[in-house]
């Protein structure tokens, strides 16, 4: 199947399930749900695939185990996409009632990995590069933001220039767009493309100076 955009049924279905998110709306309307919200996503994924790595398409139903929301469908549908052979570093697109979202980045560190990341803000060099990185990001319209201590981390000064990501636990950027025309055309699948290519510079930043964690898989919070 060749991408060709995402329909306004695929809006209209997530419409109707933010209004009634229960199992008989999901199941009269599970077809919709199907032809023109995951096809077209999978086909997406697997013509960009080749070049942002293996996409992961998430699952439908929401984990209620431990959420006092007891909904049991999600309101949107993402994927997301491992580069090959990368530590860190993903790119994610999802769609919804609210229109086309994508984003980049990491947006969880285990403690090995933020104390890489800390030090290599320090690090003039490398420290500098990856402010370079999210201001050219800020300048092209993205948000770029990620959980945060309210204080300087410890052992750092209050005045170092780079306090704002040294208190970043994580660092993604992203981009949302309301419905529109384009949406329902190959032109979404440019939008995304184009933004994952502005994300590389800070998911390659990350793999390098950040890399995949050491902490065993039972032990992650």
């Amino acid at each position: 199947m060749t991408f060709s955009g995402f329909p306004d049924e695929a809006l209209v279905f997530y419409e109707g399930l933010e209004a009634d998110n229960s199992k008989t709306y999901w199941t009269q309307h599970r077809a919709s749900y199907d032809d023109h919200v995951r096809a077209p996503l999978q086909a997406l994924a697997d013509e960009l695939s080749p070049e942002f790595g293996t996409p992961k398409l998430f699952r439908p139903y929401r984990d209620v185990r431990f959420s006092t929301d007891k909904t049991p469908y999600k309101t949107h549908q993402g994927a997301v996409f491992h580069p090959d052979g990368a530590g860190l570093g993903s790119v994610y697109v999802q769609v919804s009632a609210d229109g086309l979202r994508v984003a980049g980045g990491c947006w969880r560190l285990q403690p090995d990995q933020v104390e890489r990341y800390r030090r290599a803000v320090g690090d003039d060099v490398q420290g500098a590069r990856l402010a370079d990185v999210v201001r050219r990001l800020r300048d092209a319209g993205y948000e770029v933001e990620g959980d945060q201590l309210i204080r300087t981390p410890r052992g750092w000064p209050a005045d170092h220039p780079r306090v704002e990501l040294l208190r970043h636990k994580s660092l993604h950027g992203s981009q949302q767009w309301t419905p529109a025309d384009w949406l329902h055309t190959r032109a979404a699948l440019e939008r995304v493309r184009d933004a994952w290519r502005a994300f590389s510079p800070l998911n390659r930043w990350l793999d390098e100076n950040v890399g995949a964690t050491s902490t065993p898989a039972d032990r992650r919070r």
